[in-house]
């Protein structure tokens, strides 16, 4: 949700998809391995499995986006994200009752085809235009529907915050404890010298005692 910004503040402003930075550009049908990079939540289940990927994992992508925007919570959740990695390898999600209710039969079937987990049986982006739910729109949510779906959004968005504020204390945290720590060690090793001759003291070198400096 936070890289799903509108155009400008007029009302009915185009919707876009931010945030490209490890974003590359794929040709045809090529696929490779990447790297393991992207949104937890976001990621497919062949890039989960480290396997060599191209473009429908973008598919997959825009699947959870679509899932969010109609209900405002996303298909996978879990705190723990090994849970999380679990629940996209096997594909597990639902549309549970009473926010998948109002949501019509064509706007799932969509959803299920591109969460699909075997990307070649996965839809492609040229037939997910041409589907039916996207074509043949003949009706519109209702605005109580739309209504609950912002509110669910802006909890989800709230614990995805409060979540990273969370993650960055605890960096911020641990490194304060790792440089803390890294002092004292370092303040343990140094070890004052000192002279009992009365006068000037001497000056303690790898070669042994300087003589006082006159003063």
């Amino acid at each position: 949700p936070e890289n799903l910004l509108l155009a400008s503040k007029c009302k009915g402003a185009a919707v876009k998809l931010a945030d490209f930075g490890l974003a590359i550009e794929v040709q045809g049908d090529q696929q490779a391995w990447f790297g393991f990079a992207g949104t937890p939540g976001y990621l497919s289940p062949e890039v989960l499995r480290k396997e060599a990927y191209g473009k429908p994992v973008d598919i997959w992508a825009c699947g959870v986006i679509l899932y969010i925007l109609l209900v405002g919570y996303p298909p996978f959740w879990d705190e723990d994200q090994h849970k999380l990695y679990q629940q996209i390898k096997a594909g597990a999600y639902d549309f549970p009752s009473p926010e998948w209710d109002t949501v019509t039969p064509e706007a799932k079937n969509l959803i299920n085809q591109m969460l699909t987990i075997n990307p070649a049986k996965r839809i492609t982006a040229h037939e997910a235009l041409k589907h039916p739910w996207v074509c043949q729109r003949s009706t519109v949510a209702s605005m109580m529907h739309r209504q609950e779906t912002v509110e669910c959004l802006k909890k989800f968005n709230a614990r995805r915050k409060l979540k990273g504020a969370i993650l960055t204390t605890m960096l911020a945290t641990r490194n304060f404890s790792a440089a803390k720590s890294l002092l004292n060690k370092k303040a343990d090793g140094v070890k004052p010298q000192t002279n009992s001759t009365k006068g000037s003291a001497g000056v303690t070198s790898p070669k042994g005692t300087l003589p006082p400096t006159a003063l």
